[in-house]
Order: C-alpha cells, then structure tokens, then sequence
C-alpha cells in the first residue's frame, strides 16, 4: 500500500467475511469466490458481518499485503446495499476512500469521463 493506488483496479466484496482469515484465506476467496487472480495487482476489499471491519488484500512487488481497519464506534457502509445481487463490486479510489472514512458511496449515475486511449 506504500506504493500507491494499485493500476489494477479495486473490487469490493459484497457478502461479509470471516475477519479471521489472512493472507491465504483472503487469496483462497479471491480464487473461490470472486473467480479472479488475487496476484493479478488488483486490490481486494472485505467487510464483516457487523461491518465494523475492513481489510484490503493486496499484491505487490513479489508478495501479498493485508490492511486492516476496525472502527470503535460506527459502522462501514452495507456492501450487499451497493451492490444488491452481485458478488462483487467495482470501487474508484475516492469511493475506496469514502468507504474507510465513513462517508456514503451509494451513487445514483456516474458522470461521463474522457478516457485514455490506450497505445496498441
């Protein structure tokens, strides 16, 4: 995480996880559940059943990394409530970001964006 924001993407899991797992057990839902390469340099982001945790599985430089939170007070927003009947979810950095502090990402229409066109 000391890198920066990963050049994968970040994808937010939206039924609870057991806060117990690590490195493995994180990877291994990655695998299992989401069916996506949890090297693949994409950020991986799971709440708790009480959402009063989060952790962010992540690859870099030869190894994985797992960051955690875990709220005193409050609660981290509902991911079933973004997104009703996926298993995944994808999230912006400023989404990310609202995410751990607290702040509602429900987005009713993203706004149209010009993107960069990528060399063949």
């Amino acid at each position: 995480m000391l890198g920066g924001w990963p050049a994968g993407g970040i994808w937010l899991s939206t039924e609870p996880t057991d806060m117990r797992r690590s490195f493995d057990g994180l990877s291994a839902l990655v695998a299992t559940h989401l069916g996506e390469n949890p090297a693949s340099g994409r950020w991986y982001v799971f709440v708790n059943r009480r959402r009063t945790m989060v952790k962010v599985l992540g690859f870099e430089h030869g190894g994985y990394f797992v960051w955690a939170k875990r709220l005193e007070q409050g609660l981290f927003a509902s991911p079933v409530a973004l997104a009703p009947g996926r298993k995944s979810l994808s999230l912006s950095r400023t989404e990310l970001s609202a995410l751990l502090d607290g702040i509602d990402i429900t987005v009713r229409r993203h706004r149209k964006r010009y993107p960069v066109p990528v060399a063949a």
